[in-house]
């Protein structure tokens, strides 16, 4: 009989690519991940793993029984879940998946609203940037993500059912008294001479900032790059350098001021689910608290004729 944790094994190391990377996600030692993958190789009188050198790979048999395993994790779930809330009551646990902008302005208020309304789901919430979160919902690390739909590095196919939650425009964020601050809205032609704060290289962010500074005719002069948003509005507010941020990140308790963008730049932001099975009592609950957001002014409705999206089409 086939065991759901060693299926989890298999399926990682499909995900991953290394037996170090799979103990490392399940805080276990490498030595027990091997151990438990042959045991599963024999459970299954087939060889799952091949050496190629120091490296590890998954045979024919592996990748199959690797890809089909996640459909099984997922039914035994939802089996489990069924089986303890035969009335639908929304039960068990969450993982969901939300970029760091989007953690306090949205996640913790679904996540407030969640324990009040179905006290038997547990949500738990895990910061996954849109190059991260993606393969996440696929290899089932995650339920659930919050994403933004303009990154271009990952394959919205239809696996995935995508459920827009409206748009997040970004924004020039100021100093106090910074001269800029005067406008109404920014033209970044105007912040060629300033010093800016980025997040990490490579980041959707970071990558959107220089490309629009570039658009602009300038390459940006960065003096830090952190991947807390907290410490970047920090650096504004303390050493005077300026940054691009979605609106979702800027709360009234930091000393800078945020102007639009002109022209105006948005992202997209969506709740994404797998497809292919019936959804669970709980995801269900979560994908509507995360829908019921009238507290969040930063997200919009986007308006086609007028923005154009952080990956710089027309939407």
């Amino acid at each position: 009989m086939l065991h759901s944790g060693r299926l989890r094994l298999l399926s990682l190391l499909d995900t991953l690519g290394t037996v170090r990377a799979v103990a490392d996600t399940l805080r276990l030692s490498a030595s027990t991940v091997s151990q438990q993958l042959a045991v599963l190789e024999t459970e299954t009188r087939c060889r799952l793993i091949e050496r190629t050198g120091r490296r590890v790979r998954l045979t024919p048999a592996g990748l199959l029984l690797a890809r089909r395993g996640r459909e099984i994790l997922d039914r035994m779930t939802e089996v489990e879940a069924e089986l303890r809330a035969l009335n639908d009551e929304p039960i068990g646990t969450v993982r969901l998946g939300v970029f760091q902008s989007a953690i306090y302005s949205l996640a913790v208020p679904a996540a407030t609203r969640l324990a009040t309304t179905h006290p038997h789901l547990r949500l738990e919430l895990v910061e996954m940037e849109p190059h991260e979160s993606g393969p996440a919902l696929r290899s089932g690390e995650a339920d659930v993500i919050v994403t933004t739909t303009d990154y271009s590095g990952l394959s919205w196919g239809t696996d995935l059912e995508v459920m827009s939650l409206g748009s997040d425009s970004v924004v020039l964020v100021l100093p106090r008294g910074h001269p800029l601050a005067a406008r109404t809205a920014a033209n970044l032609a105007a912040c060629e001479e300033e010093t800016w704060a980025c997040d990490r290289p490579q980041s959707y962010m970071a990558d959107l900032t220089v490309r629009l500074c570039r658009e602009a005719g300038f390459e940006p002069r960065v003096a830090c790059r952190f991947s807390n948003y907290l410490m970047l509005l920090r650096h504004v507010e303390s050493a005077g350098s300026i940054a691009l941020l979605p609106a979702l990140a800027v709360t009234a308790d930091h000393a800078v001021v945020t102007r639009r963008l002109s022209p105006p730049v948005h992202r997209n932001v969506a709740v994404v689910v797998r497809r292919g099975t019936p959804r669970r009592a709980a995801v269900n609950a979560v994908i509507a608290a995360l829908r019921d957001h009238p507290e969040i002014p930063a997200l919009t409705a986007p308006d086609p004729a007028h923005e154009r999206r952080g990956d710089g089409q027309r939407p």
